[in-house]
């Protein structure tokens, strides 16, 4: 008789642990958020980018160069989501890892880098046509920013 009075209580702790381990992105509120990096404000729509542990903490960025800074310091395999801000669409956040990289002098960056992202190589390509630069893969941008 006892159990059956727990079983609700049981269901609802379950339920609170679930929903509490969360690994799904926050919106960046732009003007009001800070850099996790650098802790300028968040205000630039283009190159803004954020990754997520697995523990669900949020991590947001004004640049995707202070992203790459901050993760050259931990294990990436403990952030299941990063994300970047797609320089072809404002506002809209992509995949760090399967994103397309474009440095050019062209387009500034907050923190100078020239970096941007777009999500294919051949959106990468248009940019690189129209303001020449190098273009990257998540891989060859962390060696080229750690080169630095």
């Amino acid at each position: 008789m006892r159990t059956n009075f727990y079983k609700p209580f049981i269901g609802f702790a379950i339920l609170l642990l679930t929903i509490s381990c969360k690994t799904e992105p926050e919106a960046i509120d732009f003007g009001k958020d800070q850099c996790s990096f650098c802790m300028m404000n968040i205000v630039d729509k283009t190159h803004a980018a954020q990754y997520v542990t697995k523990k669900g903490k949020q991590f947001k960025f004004d640049s995707i160069e202070c992203m790459v800074n901050d993760l050259s310091e931990k294990n990436e395999d403990e952030m299941p989501i990063m994300l970047v801000a797609n320089y072809a669409n404002p506002g809209e956040m992509i995949d760090a890892q399967t994103a397309s990289y474009l440095i050019s002098t062209a387009i500034k960056s907050p923190m100078g880098a020239n970096l941007s992202a777009v999500s294919t190589t051949e959106k990468a390509n248009e940019l690189q046509q129209k303001y020449s630069g190098d273009i990257y893969t998540w891989q060859t941008l962390k060696q080229r920013l750690s080169d630095k």
